[in-house]
């Protein structure tokens, strides 16, 4: 293992409190790449959103048909790497800038989010700033496995001689100062490679954060996060989750079962080719059944050169259950890890789903049946000027990756001495790029 392994991904700097910004998103995921560009500037408080300094005002998006992409990971480098140039051009051209640096979402890896205790011995009596980056990049580096990389490491709670629940120790007396922190961590090898086709694009990486973390970001009220709640962010190559206790992100996970599972089911169980199984599943998906569904019945064309094959003739209510059986495992899986996290001990806690596989018709009804939860759709909350195809659940990613800035504060950053996470080219992404532009 090289120490290359063992730091963070790249951290963007804490937003100027009284300064306009303007930030760029990217979120490459397995069936679509969106790119949003965004004017961030600084708004009175909000009291169901308390945690935002900055109105968020789109001023250029766009989404595209991913390529060379696979469970949130990079396999073709050349074909991904022309799907983002073609998006973040397009998303350019609306906005009428050029970017030099955008944020990035990262679904594939296997994100893990682990909760880790550091603690240390305080020689001067007080605790300071020093102490407080001391232990916690030692607890940073103690939940960095071989071959991971850090993408988030978020303080939850500190402690003062084994008295837990202090909110800010600096300055505070005591013999032995400990903290709680959520490290979430990916495969180094993919946030490396979703990274060098940044690189090549002739573009910096800012920041890098995990999906489920901003989809929470974009969809959740404060209440919600103070009472608590996990994210099911739903994509096509990927499930991830992220959970919130006590308006603090405590935990993450995820797996490489998505809506492009449910296409491939249709497109077997059918006998159609993989783009009419999209269409299919986009038009008609849904997980519920009802008595008229076996008695509806639609045409389906046969997979295959042989335009003579005559369609197949199928009803709604086989669809209904190819699509109900592999949503069912996918909640199923959910479940599992989800009582394996802290979310388990909240009992009032709500899921929220976001991603483009959650707006597949019945999906909350089944959700919250296998959960045994209250569920609801989020969509993108407190954004100005936002069109309609934009406020769907399957933007919550890349609208949170705008709002993440606002949030950089909360994070444990190595020094900038320390060698952040670089691709093994030329170029690399740990230095503060320049995307935070004065005067917009």
């Amino acid at each position: 293992m090289t120490g290359l392994d063992r730091h963070q991904t790249p951290k963007t700097r804490p937003m100027p409190q009284k300064r306009t910004a303007l930030v760029a998103s990217l979120d490459i995921g397995t069936s679509k790449i969106a790119c949003m560009i965004a004017r961030l500037k600084p708004c009175p408080p909000n009291e169901a959103l308390r945690g935002r300094s900055h109105a968020v005002e789109l001023i250029g998006y766009s989404q595209i048909q991913s390529r060379g992409v696979k469970a949130g990971a990079v396999v073709d480098l050349s074909e991904c790497e022309q799907a983002v140039r073609h998006a973040v051009a397009l998303a350019e051209r609306m906005a009428k800038v050029r970017v030099e640096s955008i944020l990035l979402s990262v679904s594939g890896g296997r994100l893990r989010g682990q909760l880790v205790e550091a603690a240390a011995d305080i020689k001067g009596g007080a605790v300071t700033a020093a102490d407080v980056t001391r232990v916690t990049s030692t607890g940073m580096h103690h939940a960095t496995g071989e071959g991971r990389t850090v993408l988030h490491a978020l303080p939850v709670g500190y402690a003062l001689d084994g008295v837990k629940g202090i909110r800010d120790p600096k300055g505070m007396v005591a013999r032995k100062f400990g903290v709680d922190m959520n490290v979430v961590t990916a495969d180094a090898t993919v946030a490396r490679n979703l990274m060098l086709v940044v690189e090549r694009c002739h573009l910096n990486v800012e920041a890098m954060a995990a999906s489920p973390y901003v989809a929470g970001l974009s969809v959740l009220t404060d209440d919600e996060a103070d009472l608590g709640a996990a994210i099911v962010e739903m994509g096509a190559g990927t499930t991830t989750l992220a959970t919130y206790s006590g308006g603090r992100f405590v935990h993450a996970d995820g797996f490489a079962v998505g809506g492009h599972h449910i296409t491939m089911d249709l497109a077997r169980g059918l006998g159609a080719c993989i783009a009419d199984a999209e269409r299919i599943k986009t038009l008609y998906g849904t997980v519920l059944t009802g008595g008229s569904d076996a008695r509806e019945l639609m045409s389906v064309p046969t997979a295959g050169d042989n335009q003579r094959d005559a369609p197949q003739i199928v009803s709604r209510a086989t669809i209904a259950s190819i699509v109900r059986h592999r949503a069912e495992e996918i909640f199923e899986m959910v479940r599992d890890r989800l009582a394996d996290s802290p979310f388990a001990a909240e009992p009032r806690a709500r899921v929220v789903l976001s991603g483009g596989a959650s707006q597949l018709t019945g999906v909350p009804e089944l959700a919250s049946q296998i959960l045994g939860r209250p569920v609801r759709i989020g969509r993108p909350l407190g954004f100005g000027r936002l069109p309609n195809e934009a406020k769907s659940a399957s933007f919550a990613v890349p609208s949170g990756l705008l709002v993440y800035p606002q949030y950089a504060h909360l994070e444990h950053v190595e020094p900038r001495h320390t060698r952040q996470l670089r691709t093994g080219t030329d170029g690399y992404f740990g230095k503060v790029g320049q995307w935070l532009r004065e005067g917009f």
